[in-house]
């Protein structure tokens, strides 16, 4: 049995001269007469391993030339810096215990070829291991703990909030219901706001982090059906103060990303320069919806856009993406009309045809990554905007409450993780931002 430490792949670097083990998988294998080049990842990255036929023994090079793919192996070698890429590694391989063999009979599926979506994302549990999806998921996997760091270093108390839940947090319809105890009806979340204002209400600055739903019948690149929401809540905080925590969190994101990533991004194909510019001094940009749609007039004026813009209506994805694609920082969007918002969202003291509220679009034409909004506050307010907005006033009697026992101005938002990973990586499509997306036509695998 080696000696030589047991290291990963994304750590090597600090062996340099050194024997190391690595356990892994074979990635892919080519040879060049009396040399071969197998690649190996075990899930921190790969490495090209070099090994010259007389240095290692008859049997083990005969076993190495002939290894199928994805074979899972424990590696020996020491370990080289590369002649002419910097900050490359690659590993002289002195011995190899091979875990197991994949059958030739039942070939790895996915070859180092082009391939289908339909037909990775029905193998999508193997597809995971390519580099590139490997590398999404460690971003992902950064996202997730810089989002939850934000908030845990600045005295927000996690609070959980349910996922079965008696009615809509939106009053919509777009929700999965399943049957609950003595033919109650129960709901998918599809957002845990409501109820983390009330705990908000009883510990002043809370958060929420877990699934959410949606059965919207979307086929658009950016939805998902499940998908995972980071959602703060602050008593005595306005609209202004909101936009502040939003900026301040997603700088801190994009910051952790650049300190732990550049390599992955690298490997997905994510320009760093961009997130450069995200991190650099200088406040996100700011417009209401006023100036916005104005922008999207222009434009279509010009004709830059196709589609002109109405006053009152919310932006679609053309418009988000047009807005987003005029700034190298996420831009903030406030003040929609009220009529298009949420019934909780408070109105603007100086035009209560406006809603105190807030949509920060991704740059790089990427859209919503981030709604909230200041919360009405105002029992009597409320009431009639939940009786407007015909929803059933009984189940929202708990949510009244909070508005009638010792209320006061509070906001928070929502940022899904699946739309910021397609941000901060550059993807197409949010069905490579999870490791098992669920949409509209995939529940499998």
């Amino acid at each position: 049995m080696s000696t030589a430490p047991i290291t990963n792949i994304a750590t090597i670097g600090q062996h340099v001269g050194e024997a190391v083990t690595l356990r892994g998988w074979l990635y892919n294998m080519r040879s060049s007469g009396k040399l071969l080049f197998p690649t190996f990842r075990d899930g921190s990255g790969t490495i090209q391993g070099i090994v010259p036929k007389a240095a290692v023994s008859e049997e083990l090079f005969e076993a190495l030339k002939n290894l199928t793919l994805e074979s899972s192996v424990v590696v020996t070698g020491k370990v080289a810096a590369h002649p002419k890429q910097p900050d490359t590694f690659e590993i002289q391989v002195e011995d190899v215990t091979i875990t197991q063999r994949v059958s030739d009979e039942t070939p790895y599926p996915i070859q180092l070829k082009e391939a289908g979506v339909d037909f990775l994302m029905e193998h999508r549990h193997l597809w995971l291991r390519t580099p590139r999806q490997s590398a999404i998921l460690r971003v992902r996997a950064t996202i997730q703990r810089a989002a939850a760091e934000f908030f845990d270093t600045r005295d927000f108390v996690r609070t959980d909030p349910p996922i079965l839940t008696p009615n809509a947090c939106e009053g919509t319809s777009e929700l999965f219901e399943m049957k609950y105890f003595d033919d109650d009806m129960a709901y998918l979340t599809q957002s845990g706001q409501l109820y983390i204002e009330a705990t908000a209400l009883a510990l002043g600055k809370v958060y929420s982090f877990g699934p959410t739903f949606r059965a919207e019948k979307s086929k658009t690149r950016r939805h998902l059906t499940e998908f995972w929401m980071i959602e703060p809540e602050v008593a005595y905080l306005d609209l202004d103060g909101l936009m502040e925590l939003a900026e301040g969190f997603l700088t801190h994101i994009v910051t952790r990303v650049l300190e732990a990533h550049r390599n992955d991004l690298k490997v997905i194909g994510k320009d760093v320069e961009k997130l450069e510019a995200v991190v650099a001094p200088g406040h996100f940009p700011r417009l209401s919806y006023d100036e916005a749609h104005q922008m999207l007039v222009d434009a279509h004026a010009k004709g830059l856009i196709e589609n002109a813009h109405t006053y009152g209506d919310d932006f679609g994805s053309p418009d988000e993406t047009y807005i987003s694609n005029q700034f190298d920082k996420p831009v903030m969007v406030h003040r929609y009309p009220a009529e298009v918002k949420a019934f909780y969202m408070q109105p603007d003291p100086k035009d209560p045809t406006k809603a105190l509220c807030v949509d920060v679009l991704a740059p790089e034409g990427y859209g919503e990554i981030i709604g909230g909004s200041q919360r009405v506050d105002s029992y009597d307010l409320l009431k009639s905007r939940i009786e407007a907005h015909n929803l059933p006033m009984e189940a929202f009697q708990w949510y009244l409450d909070l508005r009638k026992y010792g209320s006061v101005p509070h906001s928070g938002f929502g940022m899904g993780i699946e739309r910021c990973v397609a941000w901060v990586c550059g993807l197409e499509h949010v069905r490579e931002t999870i490791p098992f997306p669920r949409t509209l036509n995939r529940i499998y695998p």
